[in-house]
């Protein structure tokens, strides 16, 4: 918000026209005392939020893109804003080097205990780690990891009334050959470690009729209950399901609280209970909306019986359907706030919204080199490697259903007299399974207008098509990219800022690996290269409605 106020005081004071910040693509705040659902409409997925006196915070499964761990934080749980990550790198650092699509952080727990902020995160491969920090924003201790085994996932702590610690845990059938089984283990205190070798499976999937892949699960005490929060049938069109036992190790009581009934809310489940500041329940929960990524929902939530009954409950049987549009929380009002999605890249440091393709090298961007932009110092790239298999794409979240992405992009470098940087490229890429992208490619003195697409079967390993829509004598390309309602992006290219010429045919964006299509920027040269001081300068990048 400050830095936006800051651009438009420049914008008032300078004596010729100034880009100005336009609204925002989403916002859920309607100004008229409620809010529409998502309330991030952003790959926020697998989200866990909680409340700390009247200030409310959130993080997210995040994979393999780095930073990881995104922190929001809220005053009225409507109005969210990112403050950070809590996970610089990924561990282990030299793996995640590269691109490792689909693996990486899965769905994380958030608590605070004993003064401190803790997330448990699951990487799937590896185990459980723990993080904590004493203030939200960071910094936050290097993960720990107390937990190892393959296929161990969504981890839930509690700590009980009687000074017992608890860790509830999922399972992946894809590593551990399991699945819809929660499984109980005992903790220290302090969590640093288990107290058991095994632990106990307290719920069981495959002995419940209808239930398949139970994960997820939020463990909470309340109301005399051990109470553990559980989505259950998919990522795609699951419920959300709650289990219920005087005794922690059970047996648990099992009712379905949340399903999409009647409702254009597909699979809602997944998320966290949190209480307001005036006594009344809310659940977060996420929708599975393909190329936008698992957007982020709240619903209203109340009690009956015993059980929590979560969005609409229209016809009395205990069992909610999400709602689109209701009255906000109550919280303390700082105005419609979003992620940030826009960078002007006149700070010191880039926008919190951006996060790499892998573990990064703090070398592969620069905002002193040219002050006012970004420069990306082209990366090596192996011939026949794609842009999914590039640590150096620099990406961001779908912001929206409906947006626009505009960049300038200049290439520079030094040449050989053999035209050793032929090869180099730069541009604005829509990155998923499939991909495209529009952007500048040196070939010889000249520097070339090309739009690329990679996208033939098999995906993982496809090789890119591209076309040359122009020549660009002077070496900068301003690039556009819209999307509509049905995540269709057309690119487009001017040479002059004013006029716009569609680049090739509407791309249909598609999903990554567990996550949502993304937006990003990139620079590379060919690994061949006799000369490899290229870079791509990047004035702005620009998310518009």
């Amino acid at each position: 918000m400050i830095r936006q106020l800051f651009l438009l005081a420049m914008a008032a004071a300078a004596p010729q026209a100034v880009w100005a910040a336009p609204a925002q693509p989403w916002t859920a705040d309607l100004g008229d005392g409620h809010y529409r659902n998502p309330v991030l409409h952003a790959d926020y997925s697998d989200p866990d939020a909680i409340r700390v006196g009247d200030m409310f915070y959130m993080t997210s499964s995040s994979f393999s893109n780095a930073p990881g761990l995104p922190l929001l934080q809220s005053s009225d749980m409507v109005n969210w804003e990112l403050v950070g990550h809590a996970l610089p790198q990924l561990s282990p650092a030299q793996f995640f080097a590269v691109p490792q699509p689909g693996k990486g952080v899965w769905a994380p727990a958030l608590r605070h205990h004993d003064g401190k902020f803790w997330i448990f995160y699951p990487d799937p491969d590896v185990g459980i780690y723990v993080m904590t920090a004493e203030k939200f924003a960071g910094p936050w201790s290097a993960p720990r990891l107390i937990l190892a085994g393959k296929g161990i996932i969504d981890p839930a702590p509690l700590w009980d009334d009687d000074g017992k610690a608890w860790l509830l845990h999922g399972w992946a059938k894809s590593r551990s050959g399991i699945n819809n089984i929660l499984t109980l283990r005992s903790m220290a205190p302090d969590g640093s470690r288990l107290l058991d070798e095994k632990g106990r499976d307290i719920i069981n999937g495959d002995k419940l009729p209808g239930y398949f892949t139970i994960e997820g699960p939020k463990l909470h005490k309340a109301h005399g209950y051990y109470y553990v929060f559980a989505p259950a049938g998919g990522v795609e069109n699951g419920w959300q399901a709650v289990f219920r036992s005087r005794s922690i190790e059970g047996p648990y009581e099992d009712r379905i609280v949340m399903a999409q009934g009647m409702s254009a809310v597909n699979g809602p489940h997944q998320g966290a209970w949190v209480d307001g500041i005036d006594g009344r329940d809310w659940f977060y929960h996420f929708q599975d909306k393909g190329a936008y990524g698992r957007v982020v929902h709240l619903q209203p939530m109340r009690w009956k019986d015993g059980w929590p009954v979560i969005g609409e409950d229209k016809d009395g049987d205990g069992v909610g359907e999400p709602v689109l549009r209701h009255a906000k929380p109550a919280g303390r009002d700082r105005g419609v706030q979003v992620p940030a999605t826009t960078d002007e890249f006149s700070g010191k440091a880039l926008g919190l919204q951006w996060q790499w393709n892998a573990n990064y090298l703090s070398s592969w961007a620069s905002l002193t080199a040219r002050p006012g932009y970004l420069r990306l110092p082209a990366q090596p790239m192996a011939g026949g490697a794609n842009l999914r298999e590039t640590p150096s794409v620099l990406t961001q979240k779908f912001p929206a259903p409906v947006f626009g992405a505009d960049a300038s992009i200049t290439l520079g470098g030094t040449r050989d007299a053999a035209g050793g940087a032929d090869g180099q490229r730069a541009g604005l890429v829509v990155l998923g399974i499939r991909y495209a992208w529009v952007g500048l490619r040196r070939e010889g003195k000249a520097a070339q207008l090309v739009r690329a697409v990679c996208e033939a079967p098999p995906p993982d390993k496809c090789a890119e098509r591209s076309e040359v829509m122009a020549t660009v004598p002077a070496a900068t390309a301003y690039l556009r990219v819209r999307v509509d309602a049905d995540a269709m992006a057309q690119f487009s290219y001017s040479l002059d800022n004013k006029t716009f010429i569609p680049a090739g045919q509407p791309f249909k964006a598609g999903v990554g690996r567990w996550v949502g299509a993304q937006l990003g920027l990139f620079s590379t040269v060919p690994a061949t290269a006799a000369a490899k001081n290229a870079w791509a300068d990047i004035d702005y990048f620009r998310i518009t409605p």
